[in-house]
Parts: structure tokens; sequence; C-alpha cells
């Protein structure tokens, strides 16, 4: 039999929160996280807003020599990771290093490194690189970096699937306390790519938005949505076999039962048209977790505010669930966020673990009139305040990656 894994610690940096308390209470709150971009100079540029992570000082969570030495996406994971190992509460002197894995992706890395470094070459030479851009640049040191500083010498690998990273990543930590590999996996995304080169890129893809009023901005399943807003975060969770966090005496916030990751095979950005492969993640994961299409009371839609994403989804969820889709309520987290692309799945995992622990389902903020053809309820105008048991949540990365969890309130 395949062990049981729950939720004993989360982590978040996100533009609306720096903690989970703080982004939690945020989130109930309705706050939109999205301003104009502070990170350079849009004067130029269509896009001029995101959701910016705000008031994030990297000392105060690392020492000085290793802050200096990460790009924000290796900053704001350790950042997560610190919180969400502290919450569970986690003795090192009690545990086995080599029993603890790592698996955080971003679907970036850093950008802004190689920005400011082929900036030298072309102004000052090659021979002024820095040293450290390689290990600053590349996406794999989030979970090194984690692993580092909290001295885990289990599983420790990186995935990267763009937008689908943090589902992908918690999936797959998932799987390694179910097959024995770990008793315990920090697992989640990070992403920090606010920059001209991201910005201009997915700009070029007509992907972003160009609205100017945040509140109107990220509408996802808006009849008016025309784009989504990049953002940047963290989302890190703690993962345990069963046993082993009530042998010694963790709080269980929520259990993970089911996990279904697919690929379109259709178009490197555009999602299969009849949302086949997202449904198919979907069904996957419920049939791992053993729950019905009735059994689900939520899902935190990946909900991106793209016309396409949007639609297919619907079609995704109105395929798997059949009868019983008329009567779940759906939600996008980022309305409020915007779009966290590697991290997203990471932060939204954290808001189902809390919609279940709170019995709380948080208003698509923005969202006024559906689109035609989305025709769910996308728990518009107000939250919802209901008794949460089981949620799906659902991630979609260019180059056609699907990822689903579904993850059920802990009962003995």
């Amino acid at each position: 039999m395949k062990r049981r894994v729950v939720v004993t610690g989360m982590g978040a940096v996100t533009p609306i929160g720096n903690t989970v308390e703080e982004f939690w209470n945020n989130v109930k709150a309705g706050t939109v996280g999205i301003q104009e971009i502070t990170k350079f100079d849009t004067t130029d540029y269509k896009v001029k807003l995101a959701g910016e992570v705000k008031g994030f000082v990297a000392k105060e969570c690392m020492d000085f020599k290793s802050a200096k030495r990460m790009e924000p996406f290796s900053q704001y994971a350790v950042a997560a990771a610190k919180e969400a190992f502290e919450q569970a509460e986690i003795d090192m002197q009690r545990e086995d290093p080599f029993r603890i894995g790592v698996i955080i992706g971003s679907g970036i890395g850093s950008l802004q490194v190689a920005e400011r470094e082929y900036e030298k070459i072309l102004t000052k030479g090659s021979a002024r690189m820095n040293p450290l851009m390689v290990p600053m640049m590349i996406s794999n040191m989030a979970a090194g970096n984690v692993a580092i500083q909290l001295g885990l010498k289990g599983k420790c690998t990186s995935v990267t699937t763009a937008c689908a990273t943090g589902t992908h990543s918690i999936g797959d930590a998932l799987r390694a306390i179910q097959y024995g590999d770990a008793d315990i996996m920090l697992a989640g995304g990070t992403e920090s790519a606010i920059c001209p080169l991201s910005v201009a890129g997915f700009s070029s893809l007509t992907a972003l938005t160009t609205a100017t009023d945040p509140k109107r901005a990220s509408i996802p399943f808006d009849k008016d949505r025309s784009g989504f807003v990049i953002g940047e975060g963290a989302g890190i969770v703690v993962l345990e076999e069963l046993e082993h966090a009530k042998k010694r005496g963790a709080k269980i916030y929520a259990e993970l039962v089911g996990y279904g990751a697919t690929c379109d095979a259709y178009h490197i950005t555009a999602p299969a048209e009849d949302g086949s492969g997202a449904a198919k993640a979907m069904e996957l994961a419920l049939t791992d977790a053993n729950v019905h299409p009735e059994d689900i009371d939520y899902i935190n839609a990946h909900g991106t505010s793209t016309h396409h994403n949007d639609l297919v989804e619907t079609r995704a969820i109105k395929s798997v669930l059949k009868d019983a889709a008329k009567d779940v309520v759906v939600n996008s987290t980022k309305s409020m966020t915007g779009h966290l692309l590697g991290a997203a799945g990471g932060v939204e995992f954290i808001v189902c673990v809390k919609s279940i622990e709170e019995g709380f389902i948080h208003q698509t903020m923005g969202l006024q009139t559906p689109d035609n053809e989305c025709d769910l309820n996308y728990t518009i105008g107000a939250p919802i305040e209901k008794p949460v048991h089981c949620v799906l949540t659902n991630s979609l990365g260019f180059g056609g990656h699907n990822a689903t969890l579904c993850i059920k309130e802990y009962l003995e």
C-alpha cells in the first residue's frame, strides 16, 4: 500500500504578503496585489502592471553573505522554506537528514543576472563577468540553496514545467514519500522574473494584458479578459509521511491524496481546444485519490485571465465532473496575485489547505461578467463560507504540461 502523506508546514512569499498568515489574511480581505511595475522603467513598454513582492528583505531570512549569492527567486524559496520548516517544528537533531528531501522548481530561474552580465560583456568585456553568474542563474539553485540552508541531504531535484512547475513539484514529492524515498519533503515553486527581458518576451507572445487598472487587469473567466499579469513569489510546503508526523506529534493541516500529470502534445503555448489534457490530469488525480466528482467541494483553477486558458479549463472541468460541475465552487487566486509562473502552484496549494482549514473560499476578484462559455460558479462578488472537505488545484503550463492535485481534510 502507498504510504499516506500529510501537510505539516507551509511558507509563502507573495505580492499580498510575505508570510502565510499575512498572505491568507489578505486573501480573505480580497486584497489585489497588482500595481504599476517598479523594478524597471516601463516607459517604452505596453505592459505597465505586475504582481510584485513588496517589503521583502532577504537578510532578515538568511545571513547577508548567503543572500548576496542568491538571486531573488532563490531568496524567496529559502524564506518560504524556512517558514514552512519552522511551522512544521522539525528538529533536525532528531531526524536523519538523508530522509528529508527537496523538490522545488522555477519556471525561469534568473533572467535578471543574464541581463546584467551580458551588459557587462558589451560595456566592460568578458573578463568582468561575475564568477557566480551561472549558479545564480540556473533554476535548480532554489532547491539547492534550500537544502544547504536547512541541512537536508535526501532527494533534491528541481522541476521546470513553466506554469505547472509548483504543482508538479508537490506531486513528485508526494510520490517520493508514498514509495519510500523520503519521510519528509519540502516542495513547491518559486519565481522572480519581472524584468525587461521577461516582460518583453511575454508581451511579444501577446500573453500579457496591457490593462492599466489594477482591479480589472487579472480578471479570470471575465468576457473582457485580455491576458495575464506577471507576478512573483514562492510557495513551499512540508509534506510528511503520516506515521512519521504522528510519531513526532506534528500538527496536520490536510492530507494530499491524489496527483495527475499529462501533456496536451498539441502546441507550445496554446492548450488543446477540447481541454482533454487538463481533463485527463484531473481524472487521474481523482482516481489516485479514490474520490468521485461529487466529492469535490472546490477547485482552485489555473485561471490565468487569458482567453484560451480560461475557456479550455472550464471545458475540462465540465468534462470530468459532468453533472457535479454545476455544484462545485471554482475560483482563481491569480485575480489577486497575478500569475506567479513557476511559483503559482505552490502558493495556490497553500490556498487550498487554508480553505479546508477555515471553510473559506475566496472571491475571484475583478470578475464581473463571465464569458458565455465560462458558465461555472466562479465565486463572483463575494467569498463563500462553507465546510470544505475535498479540493482540486490545477496548473497548466506552456509546452502542454498539465498537473492536478487532490487535497482532503485530514481524518484519522
